[in-house]
C-alpha cells in the first residue's frame, strides 16, 4: 500500500516527535498491537509487567517504568476495541532533569495494518515499524534507448532515481573513406546489436528477481526501443514486465522526465501523477483564469476565511505548526487538503512561490 502525502506527513511528524525523547535507563515503553488482536489481552499483559518491574533495583527507574506502564494501561482502556489497523502506543518519563517526572503517552493508528506485536522497555522508543511504513516499497523501472545512448532509472514514489547510462560505439551514418558501403553497413549494424545486447544485459542485472518492481516503462526517440523489445535481446520474463512503450524526444535526464510525463495513463493510480495533476490544474488556472486560484500565505488565508478554497495545496517544506493550523482552518470550511512533496518539478515550483496555494470554488477576479 502506498501512503498518501497527508498520511506520510502525519506519520513522519509523529515519529519525529518521539525521536526527540531519550530515557536515562530502559524506562521508555513501546507497545504495538496488531490488527485484530484483543486489546484487553495487552492490558492484562502490561499489568503483569508492572509486577515484574517492581523487581528493578534502581528506585527511580522502577518508579518511572511502573508509572509509564500505568499511564499506558489507562490510555489503552479508552479504546473499546483495537482500531482497524492496530495501534502503536508509547509512554514514559520525558523530564529533562534527573529526579523529576513528566509522564507522557502517545498513540497512533497506523495507515498500514500492523502485523507484529511488541512490548519493550528501552532507552528510546521502538519506531522502526513506523519508519518502515514511510518507505516506498513498490517501484517502476524507466528505460530510454536510441542507437547512441541508453538510460535506466527507477521511479520510487515521486522521485526518479537514475541507475546507469550507457553510450554505444555505433559509428555515424556517413562512412569513412576506403570502406565499401556494404561493409560499413555491416559494421554499423553489428555495433547497434552490441549496444542493444548491452542494454538488455543491464536490464537483466538490474530488474530480474526484483520483487518490488511493478513494471517497466520503455521509451526513446525513433524505432530503437521497438528494435530492442522485438529483437532477441530481452528475456521473456522481463518482456512480461513491460507495461508501456512511449515515443519521446530526448534521452538523458530530460528524457527520463519526459517519459514520466508521458506515462500519465500508466501511472494514473500512482500518487506521483495525482500530485502532478492537481498542480498542473493550479498552474493552468493561474495562466488562464487567475481569479480561480490564490497563492502565498496571506492571500490563501484570506481565501480560507471567505470559504472560497476548494483545494488547499501545502508544500511539505512548510513548518509543521503552520500545516496543522491551515489544515484545521480548511477543515472548518470543508476544503480538501493536499500536501505536495518537493520531489516533482511542480512541487518544487510550489515551494519556490511561497509554499501555500489554493484552487478556489469560484472566480474572485
Amino acid at each position: 500500500m502506498t501512503l498518501t502525502t497527508v498520511q506520510k506527513h502525519k506519520l513522519k511528524k509523529f515519529v519525529k516527535e518521539l525521536e526527540l525523547h531519550r530515557g536515562r535507563h530502559t524506562e521508555l515503553v513501546s507497545v504495538y498491537i496488531p490488527k485484530g488482536y484483543d486489546i484487553n489481552k495487552v492490558i492484562n499483559h502490561l499489568s503483569q509487567e508492572q509486577g515484574t518491574a517492581s523487581n528493578i533495583k534502581s528506585a527511580s527507574t522502577r518508579k518511572n517504568v511502573v508509572d509509564a506502564l500505568e499511564r499506558m494501561i489507562q490510555h489503552l482502556r479508552l479504546f473499546k476495541r483495537t482500531p482497524e489497523n492496530g495501534l502503536a502506543a508509547f509512554s514514559g518519563n520525558i523530564a529533562s532533569k534527573e529526579g523529576q517526572q513528566d509522564l507522557k503517552v502517545w498513540s497512533i493508528e497506523p495507515p498500514v495494518p500492523l502485523k507484529t506485536r511488541i512490548y519493550r522497555c528501552d532507552k528510546e522508543f521502538v519506531l522502526d515499524l513506523l519508519r518502515d511504513m514511510m518507505e516506498v516499497k513498490e517501484i517502476y523501472a524507466l528505460v530510454i534507448v536510441d542507437r547512441r545512448d541508453a538510460n535506466i532509472a527507477y521511479l520510487k514514489g515521486k522521485t526518479i532515481v537514475p541507475v546507469l547510462k550507457s553510450h554505444s560505439q555505433v559509428p555515424g551514418k556517413i562512412k569513412a573513406g576506403g570502406q565499401s558501403a556494404a561493409r560499413y553497413a555491416r559494421i554499423r549494424e553489428g555495433a547497434i546489436k552490441d549496444h542493444y545486447k548491452k542494454v538488455a544485459d543491464h536490464m537483466k542485472n538490474e530488474f530480474l528477481g526484483k520483487k518490488e518492481l511493478k513494471g517497466i516503462i520503455m521509451g526513446g526517440p525513433g524505432p530503437s526501443k521497438h528494435d530492442l523489445i522485438d529483437g532477441d535481446f530481452i528475456t521473456t520474463e522481463l518482456k512480461k514486465k513491460i507495461i508501456a512503450i512511449k515515443d519521446i524526444s530526448y534521452t538523458g535526464e530530460f528524457g527520463l522526465q519526459e517519459l514520466l510525463d508521458k506515462s500519465k495513463d500508466v501511472l494514473a493510480k500512482e500518487e506521483v501523477m495525482a500530485e502532478k495533476d492537481i498542480m498542473s490544474k493550479f498552474f493552468e488556472l493561474l495562466s488562464k483564469k487567475p481569479g480561480m486560484v490564490s497563492y502565498g500565505e496571506k492571500e490563501v488565508a484570506k481565501s480560507l476565511k471567505n470559504g472560497a478554497v476548494e483545494t488547499l495545496l501545502l508544500s511539505e517544506d512548510l513548518d509543521d505548526k503552520e500545516i496543522d493550523k491551515l489544515e484545521e482552518e480548511a477543515k472548518q470550511v470543508g476544503s480538501e487538503v493536499k500536501i505536495i512533496s518537493t520531489e516533482t518539478r511542480e512541487g518544487a515550483q510550489l515551494r519556490d512561490m511561497g509554499k501555500v496555494a489554493a484552487i478556489l470554488r469560484y472566480d474572485t477576479g
